[in-house]
């Protein structure tokens, strides 16, 4: 194998900058210089900011560059330059958290749970650290989209601490009251039980590095966003709503309690899930069936970001029961639409911390 630098630049200059579309050549982000020794090539990238969100998924696309134009058997060091993204702890129960995402809806029945489960999958696709919290103790719904549903979890000694090891698939580590209890059996437990259990799986579990930590809300505003609100302190909110307006009265609802004085939690945006129906044979088409864009309309109206629009295709039901997320298959029009989910998420999660002081987690005070 005969390497030479041109050869990597070559394949490098068909690497994008999602940010602003232009390869990463040109735009003067690889250094001139490239060092070859063997089968081995290192070389430096550069980032405008510390903590741009594309950092990770551009130094994946590149090492794949090299392997597809080049050769599959190079050895890729890439050295991100002055910009080492910063790791501050955001809560000192979970030290090696970066971000928490709380995943939320006004009412249920919207596809939040699909959302949760696609969007954590679409992230760690992209190479960042994915943890998953099902905390609808009520309803939990995650293992059976991960087909995990007959997980039960081991609990390791940890510097004398007894914590809880998250199950791991698809790169994205998951805990859930569902697998602690029968999954035929219904959930009946008074509030302070269940907001109990939560805190348990969240300062129990070894849950590590990571990047994001999604918890997949129960709908509506009860105990259990109380809890959360009080436990940790939440980077932010992202609201899922399908587009028709009873479900939309219900978002604002769910918006109004995380951006209330009480709470002061952002939001990072929204999604519109089931925003059309596309037959899988005919990709081209949209079907309006629950009403056109109506959380778009309400995210202008908010001035919040519309992070993204989910169609309905039948596949996405299948594969939710088969316990294989869309978000797997990068191909499809779906798995598509939760890649570009993953990506704005990723932006503007990136805005809110350039923007805005560390969330402070909510105290009750004494009666």
């Amino acid at each position: 194998m005969n390497l030479y630098p041109k050869l990597i630049t070559d394949a490098l200059s068909t690497v994008r900058y999602p940010g602003t579309g232009k390869d990463i050549v040109t735009s003067g982000m690889v250094e001139d210089t490239i060092r070859i020794d063997g089968n081995k090539v290192s070389f430096s990238m550069k980032f405008e900011k510390p903590n741009d969100p594309f950092i990770k998924s551009v130094l994946k696309a590149a090492e794949t560059a090299i392997h597809t134009f080049v050769d599959k058997a190079v050895e890729v060091t890439i050295e991100v330059k002055a910009a080492q993204v910063a790791r501050p702890v955001l809560e000192k129960l979970l030290p090696g958290v970066k971000n928490i995402l709380a995943i939320s809806s006004g009412k249920g029945g919207v596809g939040k749970s699909t959302v949760s489960a696609n969007l954590a999958v679409a992230l760690a696709a992209q190479g960042y650290k994915v943890g998953l919290l099902d905390a609808d103790i009520f309803g939990p719904s995650i293992p059976k989209m991960f087909d995990i549903e007959n997980a039960r979890p081991v609990v390791s000694k940890i510097e004398g601490r007894d914590l809880i090891e998250p199950e791991e698939k698809y790169g994205v580590k998951i805990l859930s009251i569902g697998f602690f209890v029968n999954p035929d059996d219904a959930v009946v437990w008074r509030g302070g039980m269940a907001s109990n259990a939560l805190k348990q799986l969240i300062s129990d579990g070894n849950w590590g590095e990571l990047d994001y930590f999604l918890l997949d809300l129960p709908p509506g505003t009860s105990d259990i966003q109380l809890t959360l609100v009080q436990t940790l302190s939440i980077t932010g909110a992202i609201v899922v709503s399908t587009p028709q307006q009873v479900a939309l009265a219900d978002a604002r609802k769910g918006i109004s309690m995380f951006q209330g004085d009480k709470v002061n939690v952002p939001v990072i945006g929204l999604v519109e899930n089931m925003a059309w129906f596309t037959p899988e044979e005919l990709p081209d088409n949209r079907y309006y069936l629950f009403g056109r864009e109506g959380c778009k309309e309400l995210a202008e109206e908010l001035k919040l970001p519309l992070l993204g629009q989910i169609p309905i295709v039948q596949s996405i039901c299948e594969s939710g029961d088969l316990g294989k997320p869309i978000a797997l298959d990068q191909d499809s029009i779906t798995g598509q639409a939760f890649t570009y989910l993953a990506i704005r998420v990723v932006e503007e999660t990136a805005l809110r911390n350039e923007n805005l002081e560390p969330t402070e987690k909510v105290v009750v005070k004494g009666k």
